[in-house]
């Protein structure tokens, strides 16, 4: 079956709903940014995405990773103590970040932000949100229950959207986006957690802490290599923010960030909602026994030979583009994308099944390549910083990432001919 058959089969509704909620969230999310950046400064930017790099790097520790595992197990009392490993993992490190708060000051002096400051107290708030929903979320996608998910995704959006809006017209402008993406998710995961009580809270009765603690041995690979891997991963996508800031100043990394987020955001919106379909019905073909290898073909394919029109399509417009729609002085963050698009392709298709770690249980390869990946990375910011020059190292860092994505599609490609083989 070919990724056009299992869309028309049992995985066409659940795709098409995340899909078409993915792209209204994301639509509501970006529709609002030519008016925010006429409110907003580029060092506000800045501000932002420092504080949401700080936490996505904090996320990834919040649950070691044992959301992925919810999936797995074939009984549902297993996945209801994997899901409650998380939940006390998520605990833990959302205490240890409140704690951190009285260092907010050296923290933000570090990265040479000092408003940072002022806002680093909102940061046990956001980690647990986020951290709370990826739990949630995994366990939605086990039992096929998707419009939670969807809901999260409008709702989360139109919140931020509208709570940017309002901190602006309201003239809370330096910390304004920074409360409306802490806020929105608080509020969405409350509704969120109303949908998923009448499963969870008869689950929590069930509880047995002694299968709790065979869940986590049992998925032990999850804490000590996808935990690593993801943290690798998200340090090293982060990294531009990261390292770039001390060097080139807040107003720099305002342009690009947001270049980052005009980029990378349609590319993820599509990326989720294929990952998630793709990954539960990968399971159930692997647990039948039955080949895969003709859908991972096809999607690379046919996601290709659309992928790249558009892409070259947009090489010529983007400046033009970006100007128009933000203001002329937003038209660098164009030119930072066009230098993204091999980067955003690549990392499509690759973000799209790396799923194939987790079904094969080679954390161990994640590990590995997320690891060869961060390399890359570093090396081309490197480049740019050494130099003195804001444009190669973002040139190089999405040309060493494609390089890298690419090695570690190929890999993935052999583990799917490997299995299919191994089927007779």
């Amino acid at each position: 079956m070919d990724i056009l058959g299992l869309m028309k089969s049992t995985g066409v509704r659940n795709f098409a709903k995340l899909l078409s909620a993915n792209v209204v969230a994301q639509v509501i999310g970006l529709v609002v940014y030519p008016i925010l950046t006429r409110m907003y400064a580029p060092e506000d930017f800045g501000l932002l995405n420092l504080f949401l790099s700080i936490g996505a790097v904090l996320i990834i520790l919040s649950t070691a990773e044992y959301y992925y595992a919810i999936v797995l197990p074939k009984e549902e009392r297993e996945a209801e103590n994997v899901f409650f490993v998380g939940g006390l993992w998520l605990v833990a490190i959302t205490v240890l970040i409140a704690l951190s708060v009285v260092f907010a000051r050296p923290i933000s002096m570090w990265f040479k932000s000092p408003n940072l400051a002022s806002y680093y107290w909102m940061m046990p708030l956001y980690v647990f949100a986020m951290g709370a929903w990826n739990l949630l979320n995994y366990w939605y996608i086990r039992h096929k229950e998707y419009n939670p998910i969807s809901r999260y995704q409008v709702s989360q959006n139109v919140l931020s959207a509208g709570g940017k809006l309002g901190m602006g017209w309201g003239g809370v402008l330096h910390g304004g986006m920074i409360y409306s993406v802490v806020v929105a998710p608080l509020i969405s995961l409350v509704c969120s957690w109303i949908s998923a009580r009448k499963t969870l809270l008869p689950a929590w009765r069930r509880i047995s802490w002694r299968g709790v603690a065979e869940q986590a041995k049992l998925y032990r690979n999850f804490p000590c290599f996808v935990l690593p891997r993801s943290f690798v991963n998200m340090l090293a996508g982060q990294m531009p923010i990261l390292l770039l800031t001390p060097f080139f100043g807040g107003e720099a990394v305002g342009f690009l960030s947001l270049a980052i987020l005009l980029g990378y955001t349609p590319i993820g919106t599509i990326t989720r909602a294929i990952y998630q379909v793709m990954y539960q019905h990968t399971m159930e073909q692997v647990h039948r026994q039955k080949p895969i290898g003709q859908i991972f073909r096809k999607f690379i394919l046919s996601a290709s030979a659309i992928i790249i029109p558009v892409f070259v399509g947009l090489w010529f417009v983007l400046p033009q583009l970006t100007a128009w729609l933000l203001g002329a002085e937003w038209h660098i963050s164009g030119e930072y994308i066009r230098w993204m698009l091999p980067w955003l392709y690549v990392s499509l298709l690759s973000c799209s099944i790396n799923f194939l770690f987790d079904v094969f249980m080679k954390q161990k390869w994640g590990l590995f390549f997320e690891v060869m990946l961060a390399v890359m990375r570093v090396a081309g910011l490197c480049i740019g910083v050494w130099a003195g020059n804001f444009m190669l190292a973002i040139m190089c860092y999405s040309f060493f990432t494609a390089l890298a994505l690419v090695a570690q599609i190929i890999w993935m490609l052999l583990q799917v001919r490997r299995y299919d083989r191994s089927l007779g």
